[in-house]
């Protein structure tokens, strides 16, 4: 059978209150209820798991006797667990008959039903825990997300991002790749869950995800901005100095130019690991002034006289 890890199921440490305990229960039954997945047989598994852990957890003396059990074997959640094994004594009874219904586990079961194993031979008569040969246990892997901006995927930043394991919260530093893509994993080795009796520390994963609203937008290696002109300047053409990735860079507006029309710039967009760039496409809005002198609305009006008289 499986060892159930009854504090992992419920996202916590072992040093969690009863409060805690209780609101993490109704976030995660909440979740995996039936009626909120119809039909979906793993979201159905989960619901079992999770009322499992706080059928366990919520009660102080069944809680009791499944902390003095961890502490004496130091398993790892869903670790091949068999009684048998672990010599609780050559006069127990394995085999089990329980009243408690089928949406348990023959974890819980063995231990917790009405029949089953009694914790308390857990412990010698001089309530001294017996002493087992513990193996070593890699720790778990952790994956999480990181957000950039391509700025910072093209220049190869150093970034932090703080973390929670079973042992606490840490903060790590870490390189960002130049040129890392969207969706692309960094590995950070031996930064997740710590191993257990000697065994080696999972790795930790980020996933890198650019940033929305920013200056630029990122579309494999080529890159969009934005350009305000005046309508002057759409009509007649001009240069208008416009932000990079690596500077500053003055563009030439062709006469006539109009809203949503795009200029490419080759070479000055995103950088993938080889360092190739790609092109960088300006989008042109076509923008009024805010305030209008007197002599400007003239202009306008003026304009616009001449603009219906040569139309109709």
């Amino acid at each position: 059978m499986k060892y159930k890890d009854y504090y992992s199921i419920l996202g916590l440490n072992k040093n969690a209150t009863q409060d805690e305990i209780k609101r993490a229960y109704r976030k995660l039954a909440k979740k995996y209820h039936p009626d909120a997945n119809p039909n979906d047989k793993k979201a159905e598994e989960k619901f079992k798991e999770v009322n499992e852990a706080y059928e366990v957890l919520s009660d102080p003396e069944k809680r009791k006797k499944y902390d003095a059990f961890g502490s004496a074997y130091n398993f790892e959640d869903g670790f091949d667990f068999d009684p048998a094994r672990y010599g609780f004594g050559n006069n127990v009874r394995y085999e089990y008959r329980t009243n408690v219904g089928g949406d348990y586990s023959d974890f819980f079961k063995i231990f917790f039903g009405d029949d089953g194993f009694d914790l308390g031979s857990i412990f010698d008569g001089f309530g001294r825990q017996r002493k087992r040969k513990s193996y070593p246990a890699q720790g778990s892997d952790i994956e999480s997300e990181i957000e950039i901006s391509p700025e910072e995927g093209f220049a190869g930043v150093e970034k932090s991002i703080s973390i929670r394991t079973r042992t606490g919260e840490k903060t790590l530093s870490f390189k960002i790749p130049k040129g890392v893509k969207d969706g692309e994993k960094i590995r950070l080795r031996g930064q997740g869950e710590p191993g257990t009796n000697g065994g080696s520390n999972g790795d930790l994963y980020l996933t890198v995800k650019f940033k929305k609203g920013g200056k630029f937008e990122i579309d494999g290696k080529d890159l969009l901005t934005s350009l305000d002109v005046m309508p002057w300047d759409a009509a007649l053409g001009g240069e208008k100095t416009v932000d990079t990735l690596d500077g500053k860079i003055l563009v030439k507006i062709p006469p006539g130019i109009q809203t949503d029309n795009k200029i490419r710039v080759a070479g000055k967009g995103y950088i993938d690991g080889n360092g190739s760039r790609g092109d960088l496409y300006i989008k042109i809005r076509i923008v009024n002034p805010k305030t209008l002198t007197p002599e400007v609305r003239k202009l306008y009006e003026k304009l616009r006289d001449i603009v219906k008289a040569t139309t109709y």
